[in-house]
């Protein structure tokens, strides 16, 4: 019974400084939401702005740029997952892998070859485990993206994307895709964190589209040096921002899942810690319980030994 003892004892201290840590995890989680927040509120107005920018001269300019042009019979589709770095995430990064699997499934229904391109550790492992092929990852700054981070997957992506064969930058035509895809995590709330995709290329403006009034007088646009030169200076900014959204959206959705995983696992750390101590009472209780009977039971036997003996 002291083994027993002991043992409930020793689980006891295990699970409170288990405790202690998914506890630090949570308040750091929740603290870098925060952040997380500020960071895509910031990065909206510039985003806002030049959705508009490129909306104008997608709309009032009828120049047939690749990067705003659909293929007829597209062959081939890269798609990029943005997973996360680390775990204790719940099911954060398999929710945007499941995803990412169905996306890849609905491609090659359709006859399109996939390559991938992976953001976050997690993605890169799930794919090396099952050794399937991906083309080019990048990880490091799951939970903290910065704007660098959104150009240099963003420039990778663009030349990936069938835009000249006679562009010296280009990469090998073996690579070069015919649509561009990203599967996230969307922030909605902190209790709602769910997998989306969105395709980049060719360019689908989904923003800042609300239908003019019936006073509302709508802007007329002239193009220097030309629409065409403007469109390959706007979009690649723009697809760097986009990317740098889906980013900030995962990593907000990331440190929520955390947040919610640490809180789930240090709520769980408490209920056993009260069942462990609840169990080693009764086992304390039982064990003085017995030696008080063994004692009475003893003192009986002795008196009644000294009686016997007179």
């Amino acid at each position: 019974m002291a083994a027993s003892v002991r043992e409930l004892r020793a689980k006891i201290r295990s699970t409170q400084a288990t405790k202690k840590i998914t506890r630090a995890m949570e308040l750091i989680a929740a603290s870098r939401i925060i952040k997380a927040q500020q960071k895509a509120a910031a990065a909206a107005p510039y985003a806002r702005e030049l959705t508009r920018a490129v909306s104008a001269v997608a709309t009032f300019s009828n120049v047939d740029h690749p990067l705003t042009t659909e293929k007829e019979n597209p062959t081939k589709a890269a798609i990029l997952v943005i997973a996360s770095d680390r775990g204790l995430a719940g099911a954060y990064s398999s929710s945007v892998l499941k995803e990412a699997e169905r996306l890849v499934e609905k491609l090659r229904g359709e006859g399109k070859d996939v390559d991938l391109y992976l953001s976050g550790r997690k993605a890169e492992a799930y794919y090396n485990f099952r050794s399937r092929p991906f083309v080019e990852s990048w990880t490091g700054f799951s939970d903290k993206p910065e704007y660098s981070h959104a150009r240099t997957i963003g420039n990778t992506l663009v030349r990936t994307f069938n835009l000249d064969e006679t562009d010296e930058e280009a990469i090998d035509p073996e690579r070069a895709v015919d649509e561009l895809h990203v599967v996230f995590t969307r922030f909605k709330s902190m209790l709602v964190q769910e997998p989306d995709v969105i395709r980049l290329l060719p360019l689908e403006v989904v923003e800042g589209t609300e239908a003019p009034t019936e006073h509302e007088v709508l802007p007329l646009y002239e193009f220097e040096p030309s629409a065409h030169e403007v469109l390959d200076a706007l979009l690649p900014k723009y697809i760097h921002s986009r990317i740098y959204y889906c980013l900030l959206q995962a990593s907000a959705s990331e440190l929520a899942s955390r947040q919610k995983a640490m809180k789930s696992a240090t709520d769980n750390a408490e209920d056993l810690i009260q069942k462990y101590t609840r169990t080693a009472n009764q086992a304390r209780q039982a064990g003085i319980t017995q030696e008080i009977s063994e004692i009475v039971g003893g003192a009986n036997a002795l008196a009644d030994a000294n009686a016997g003996s007179e």
